[in-house]
């Protein structure tokens, strides 16, 4: 196996009293995409919010290259290089699809916004022809399209994709997918972890997927 991107190992979330991951691990190879496959209220979420910063870890360890991440803020961390689409998208409704696609690179002060908005573009001209739209105003396949671009300003490194296919036609869970492996081909050695609650929608991006239950791993599968 190549030599891992992103490697989680042992870690624990708590929310209030209440233990949502129990000492999971996994890891996902620079340039592979991975799945995290499991039912609603598994822990994928929580894993990936984990991983981004924003839910705090208990015990374990989270490292992204050479750097261990368990002590960074989620800011910090996307600095390196991690793009995250979430389950709910999360737009900025009042602002205009271009002005979501910069709110990372502006965020994180990268000096190449300019040139990453182009590559977005070019990735999904569908929002080249809906950057003065408010995000509001879009439909929810319209704001995944916009959420998946966000997530590529700064993801050079590690993407957490969230629940990418749900809710959306199976034409479009396609077109996403295209996207996906497109921008992986274009970031040398991009790791790409992906939950989903369905195998099947796994498989269209991974061959590989771990399988949580109540917030441990049970198992590695081919899919």
């Amino acid at each position: 196996m190549a030599q891992p991107q992103l490697c989680v190992e042992g870690i624990t979330v708590r929310i209030s009293a209440l233990t949502i991951l129990h000492g999971l691990s996994l890891a996902v190879p620079a340039g592979a995409i991975i799945g995290l496959a499991g039912r609603n209220g598994a822990g994928k979420t929580t894993t990936l919010r984990a991983i981004m910063g924003l839910a705090p870890i208990v015990t374990g360890s989270i490292r992204l290259g050479e750097h261990q991440l368990e002590a960074m803020s989620a800011h910090r961390r996307a600095r390196l290089g991690i793009g995250y689409l979430p389950e709910d998208r999360r737009l900025i409704g009042p602002l205009s699809v271009r002005d979501n696609l910069l709110v990372p690179a502006q965020a994180c002060g990268e000096a190449d916004a300019e040139a990453r908005l182009r590559l977005i573009f070019d990735l999904l001209p569908e929002l080249r022809a809906l950057e003065r739209r408010r995000a509001a105003a879009l439909s929810g396949g319209q704001q995944k399209l916009v959420a998946l671009g966000r997530s590529f300003m700064v993801g050079r490194r590690l993407l957490l994709l969230d629940e990418p296919f749900e809710g959306v036609s199976p034409a479009l869970s396609h077109r996403l997918a295209q996207v996906v492996r497109e921008f992986q081909r274009a970031e040398t050695g991009l790791a790409v972890l992906v939950a989903e609650s369905d195998l099947k929608r796994v498989a269209m991006l991974a061959a590989r997927a771990f399988v949580i239950e109540r917030g441990e791993i049970v198992e590695e599968v081919k899919v």
